[in-house]
């Protein structure tokens, strides 16, 4: 099952991974840049959607690396 991955701040400090509907954090870091880059690796592997959180919760990036339904013209 393709689950959407989320970065977002974790409520202990620092900023977590977070496949969506799951209640515990796949991963937690430091910094939110690493978040990023992990959950980048894990949408592109699952094609999935990568969505990153700003610090009061709201979407602030979002990226596909699944069946985009608006793929861009080259």
């Amino acid at each position: 099952m393709r689950k959407n991955q989320h970065v977002t701040p974790h409520k202990d400090g620092g900023w977590q991974v977070k496949g969506a509907g799951n209640s515990k954090a796949t991963k937690r870091t430091e910094t939110q840049a690493e978040a990023i880059s992990i959950a980048r690796d894990i949408a592109i592997n699952s094609k999935s959607e990568l969505l990153v959180h700003n610090k009061s919760g709201r979407i602030r990036q979002k990226n596909s690396y699944g069946n985009d339904p608006f793929p861009p013209r080259g």
